[in-house]
């Protein structure tokens, strides 16, 4: 059974920064894409970064663009979202998918969802 287990997020001082960690297990397939997403009350998870686990580029899509550093550490099977100069209007869920054989680009674009999601981590970026 897949699972997917977010973990990193609380509070932080505007203008701080925050790792979060997305752990996967148990992919049937050996090639697949990480994306990371966020989701405030009422509104529609909105895609921030993506990357797979074979290589190649990561994607970042325009919100919180340079200011976002995603990485992998494939032999813990995590994936790693850095958030610097954190705002109060990022405060949110922030929530890890995976999906089977796509590019990053093409699950940040929405071009398909993930199959598998986590429970999320919430963020509170307050002073």
């Amino acid at each position: 059974q897949v699972q997917i287990v977010e973990s990193g997020g609380g509070l932080v001082q505007p203008g701080g920064s925050l790792t979060l960690s997305c752990t996967n297990s148990e992919v049937p397939t050996s090639i697949y894409a990480v994306g990371w997403f966020r989701q405030a009350p009422g509104k529609e998870r909105e895609p921030l970064a993506c990357i797979n686990n074979s290589g190649g580029a990561p994607y970042y899509t325009n919100s919180m663009k340079g200011r976002l550093t995603i990485s992998r550490d494939n032999s813990r099977k995590t994936v790693y979202l850095q958030m610097h100069n954190l705002k109060p209007e990022d405060t949110d869920v922030y929530h890890c998918g995976v999906v089977r054989l796509v590019t990053p680009q093409a699950l940040c674009l929405g071009r398909y969802a993930p199959d598998y999601w986590g429970q999320g981590t919430q963020v509170n970026v307050s002073s």
